[in-house]
C-alpha cells in the first residue's frame, strides 16, 4: 500500500523547513555580515579608539545591528579568498634561529654546573653548538660527567626516550649540540608555536576565516579573505604578541573599576566575566621564557612546566621568594591566561603552573605561553594580492555556471516526465537550499572549486529521482495499477540509488582526507549535496508523490 506514517511526513518536513531556514542568510548576504560585524564588536566592547580607527560610532553599530533580527539564524557561508579577494602568502619559517638560541640559552648552564672544578670559555663555534674550553684540561673526564647530567630526556617519534643534548670533548674542549631527537621535537613546537602566534595576530583584527596550515617541514600557507594587500598582511604577523607575569592586586567583576595609580584592569581567558587589577610593571617578561610543556604535578594532574633564561629565573627567584602565598598574573596579549598561587620559592628558573586543567587545557596554555614572540624568522617566499574585481568574476562565473545549470536539469526533468519531473524539481530546489543550509551551520568557506562541487550536485541530485521515475514506467507495464507501481518503483530504485551514491561519497570523503584548500571546499560541498540530494529523492520526492496520490486517486499515470 503506497503511504507513509504521520510521523514520517511531519519529520521530512521540519527537516525541509530547518535546512531552508538555516540557508535564508544567505539570500541577504550584506545585510547579515554587517549585522554579525556589529555583534561581535558590541560583544567585544570595542574602544572608541577602535571604532575610531574603522570611521564608525556606537550609533552607526546599533543601526548595522538592526539591519537583521537577532532571533532568525545569522550564520553565513564564508566566501573564500578566491570569491572575496583578499592575501596569500607562503611564509618559510627558519628553524635554525631555534637551535641557536636554545644553544645560545644552554651556555649559562654549562658555564655555572662547571665553576665549581674549573673556570671555563666559550669558544668561537657555528650557532648550533656550544664549545667550551676548560682552564684545567685534566679535568675533562668530571667536566662531561657533569654537563650530560644537565640533559633532559625527550620521547622521539618512535617512542624511544633520548637525551636532547649531545656532549663530547677533546683537547680540552667540550662540545655541546642539540640531539636529532630534540631537534625534531623543536622543529614540531616552533611550528606549532609559529601557528598559533599567526593564527593569533589574525583572528586579533577580526578577519573571516582565515586558510593558515602548514606546508610540508617549515612553511605556512597564509590566506586572508578581505585583508587589502599582501604587504598588509606581513605587518599584521610581524606584530609580536606581548607576555608578561605581572604582579596580582585583586580580582573582581567590575571591568570599569578604579585600578589605581600604576595598575590596570585586565579580562581573564579563561573565566568569563571575571577580571583582575595587575600591577603594569611585569616581573619578567615572555622574551625571557625560554620553553614552556604540558607535564603532571606531583598528583598526577595536568600542569604546564616552565623555564626562564637566567635574566628571567633570577628576576623570577627573587620575587616568589618575596611573595609565597600571592598569585600572579600570567598576561597575553592583556588577557589573563592563568593566575597561579606561589606555593613556594621557586629558585633557577623553572616552576610548575597547577590549576583546573585537562589534558587538553594544559597543552593550549603550554603553547600560548610559547606564543609571546615568534619563535624564529619568517621569510615570505611567495606572497599574492588578490583583488575584489577578481573575486567578483569568480562568483559571476559561478553564477552563470549554477544558473544555466539549473535551468537546464529543471527543463529537461519537466520535459521527460510531466508532473512527476515537476515534483523533482520542488525537491532539487530544495536540496540546493538544504546544501546552503549545512555550510552555513558547520562555517564552511566556499571556494570556486566548492561553487562547481555544487553544480556537479544539482546535475546529479536529479539521477536519483531518474532511475524511480524509469522504474516506475517499467513496473506500470506489469503491476496491477498504479499505485503498486510507485511503490515498487521507489522499492527496487533503492539498491541502484544507495551504491551509487556511496561509491560517489567515500570519493569526496577520500578527496577531503587527502587533499587541501580548494579540493577539500569540492570534496565538503559534493559530500554534502550527495547525503541531500539522496534525502530529497528518497524522501520527499516520495512524500510529494503519496500527497497528490491521495488526493488524486488517478485510475492511471503518466511518468
Amino acid at each position: 500500500m503506497l503511504q507513509i506514517d504521520m510521523w514520517k511526513r511531519i519529520l521530512i518536513v521540519l527537516t525541509c523547513a530547518a535546512g531552508l531556514w538555516l540557508a535564508m542568510p544567505n539570500a541577504f548576504y550584506g545585510p547579515v555580515e554587517m549585522h554579525n560585524d556589529a555583534v561581535e564588536m558590541i560583544e567585544r566592547n570595542v574602544s572608541d579608539a577602535e571604532l575610531a580607527s574603522k570611521k564608525l560610532t556606537r550609533a552607526d553599530l546599533e543601526a548595522q545591528r538592526a539591519l537583521w533580527p537577532d532571533w532568525l539564524p545569522s550564520r553565513l557561508v564564508n566566501l573564500g579568498l578566491d570569491l572575496r579577494g583578499g592575501a596569500h602568502l607562503l611564509a618559510e619559517v627558519k628553524l635554525e634561529d631555534v637551535y641557536a638560541s636554545r644553544i645560545k640559552a644552554t651556555w649559562p648552564e654549562v658555564r655555572d654546573a662547571l665553576r665549581a672544578i674549573t673556570p671555563v670559555r666559550r669558544q668561537q663555534s657555528p650557532e648550533d653548538e656550544l664549545r667550551v674550553r676548560l682552564n684545567d684540561p685534566e679535568k675533562m673526564t668530571e667536566a662531561l660527567e657533569i654537563v650530560r647530567t644537565l640533559a633532559r630526556p625527550v620521547q622521539s617519534l618512535t617512542g624511544a626516550i633520548n637525551n636532547d643534548i649531545e656532549v663530547s670533548g677533546s683537547d680540552g674542549i667540550i662540545t655541546v649540540t642539540l640531539s636529532e631527537a630534540e631537534k625534531t621535537a623543536t622543529d614540531e613546537r616552533t611550528m606549532q608555536q609559529s601557528l598559533e602566534i599567526i593564527r593569533r595576530r589574525i583572528d586579533e583584527v577580526g578577519t573571516r576565516e582565515p586558510t593558515i596550515q602548514r606546508q610540508g617541514a617549515e612553511r605556512i600557507l597564509i590566506q586572508v579573505p578581505g585583508v587589502g594587500s599582501a604587504s598588509e598582511l606581513k605587518d599584521i604577523i610581524g606584530t609580536t604578541a606581548q607576555l608578561t607575569f605581572n604582579p596580582v592586586v585583586s580580582r573582581g567583576a567590575d571591568p570599569n573599576a578604579n585600578p589605581g595609580i600604576g595598575n590596570e584592569v585586565v579580562p581573564s581567558i579563561d573565566e568569563p566575566g571575571a577580571f583582575y587589577i595587575i600591577e603594569s610593571a611585569p616581573v619578567v617578561t615572555g622574551e625571557e621564557l625560554v620553553d614552556a610543556q604540558p607535564a603532571f604535578d606531583q598528583n598526577g594532574q595536568p600542569a604546564v612546566n616552565f623555564r626562564f633564561n637566567t635574566t628571567g629565573a633570577r628576576k623570577f627567584g627573587d620575587y616568589t621568594a618575596q611573595n609565597i602565598g600571592a598569585p600572579f598574573a600570567i598576561v597575553l596579549d592583556d588577557e589573563v591566561i592563568s593566575a597561579p598561587t606561589i606555593q613556594s620559592h621557586i629558585p633557577g628558573g623553572s616552576g610548575i603552573i597547577t590549576g583546573n586543567f585537562s589534558v587538553e587545557e594544559s597543552t593550549n596554555l603550554a603553547v600560548l605561553l610559547r606564543a609571546g614572540a615568534l619563535p624564529a624568522e619568517l621569510t615570505f617566499v611567495e606572497e599574492r594580492t588578490i583583488g575584489p574585481e577578481l573575486g567578483q568574476d569568480s562568483i559571476d562565473a559561478g553564477k552563470v555556471a549554477t544558473v544555466v545549470a539549473f535551468v537546464a536539469v529543471l527543463f529537461f526533468m519537466f520535459a521527460s516526465y510531466g508532473l512527476f519531473g515537476i515534483f523533482a524539481n520542488i525537491a532539487l530546489i530544495i536540496n540546493v537550499g538544504m546544501i546552503f543550509g549545512l555550510l552555513s551551520l558547520i562555517g564552511a568557506t566556499l571556494t570556486l572549486p566548492g561553487i562547481a562541487g555544487i553544480v556537479l550536485t544539482v546535475g546529479m541530485a536529479v539521477d536519483a529521482n531518474v532511475l524511480i521515475f524509469e522504474r516506475i514506467r517499467e513496473e506500470l507495464k506489469t503491476a496491477k495499477g498504479p499505485a503498486r507501481a510507485i511503490e515498487l518503483g521507489y522499492e527496487k530504485a533503492l539498491s541502484a540509488i544507495l551504491d551509487a551514491n556511496i561509491t560517489t561519497f567515500i570519493t569526496a570523503v577520500i578527496l577531503f582526507a587527502m587533499g587541501s584548500g580548494p579540493v577539500r571546499g569540492f570534496a565538503i560541498t559534493l559530500g554534502l549535496g550527495i547525503l541531500t540530494s539522496v534525502f530529497t529523492a528518497i524522501f520527499v520526492t516520495r512524500l510529494m508523490v503519496v500527497i497528490w496520490f491521495e488526493r488524486k486517486r488517478p485510475k492511471t499515470i503518466e511518468v
